[in-house]
């Protein structure tokens, strides 16, 4: 007869050696893992850097593929620096689209003004009329000393504020 500590002993190194085989193939998926990630971090370090295209070099190529379309007549209108009093007097060209925020991606830049979002407001057109929008900022954004919720239509003589920055629409 069998003795019973036996039959559990062989039954015990069995299920210790199927957990065992369980974790040698997990060790392997790991190095196999890492050695890929090895490999990508050399390709990428490896290749070449593409230098990407300014934004007025891609509006550039866009309008140059793009066919002509006749001109819309539209007032040209400008944001014009009213305060910070060091920036006033700056002018920006109100094309399409015009990010304000404290990001130097942004088309107005505010990095000096605690008070502006990284990502504060935009403005653009619509049907050829001039908007802005909050873009979910923590101060708000206001227009004549209102604030505003949603989209809002500029025109000339308007007042936006964003952070502590004062902006005039002008022509």
């Amino acid at each position: 007869m069998r003795d019973p500590n036996a039959v559990a002993f062989l039954i015990a190194t069995q299920n210790l050696n199927a957990v065992l085989r369980v974790m040698q193939w997990a060790v392997i998926a790991l190095i196999f893992l890492f050695f890929l990630r090895v490999i990508r971090a050399v390709w990428v370090e490896m290749s070449p850097a593409t230098v990407r295209k300014s934004r007025e070099e891609r509006r550039q190529d866009r309008d140059v593929a793009k066919p002509k379309q006749p001109a819309i007549k539209r007032k040209h209108l400008y944001l014009c620096v009213v305060e910070p009093t060091e920036r006033q007097g700056q002018i920006f060209d109100l094309d399409d689209e015009l990010t304000i925020g404290r990001s130097p991606g942004c088309g107005v830049s505010t990095p000096e003004d605690i008070y502006t979002s990284t990502l504060h407001a935009r403005l653009f057109r619509r049907n050829d009329q001039l908007w802005v929008e909050d873009l979910g900022s923590t101060n708000g954004t206001y227009v004549n000393s209102e604030k505003i919720t949603q989209g809002l239509r500029l025109g000339k003589g308007d007042m936006l504020q964003v952070g502590s920055s004062v902006f005039e629409v002008t022509r």
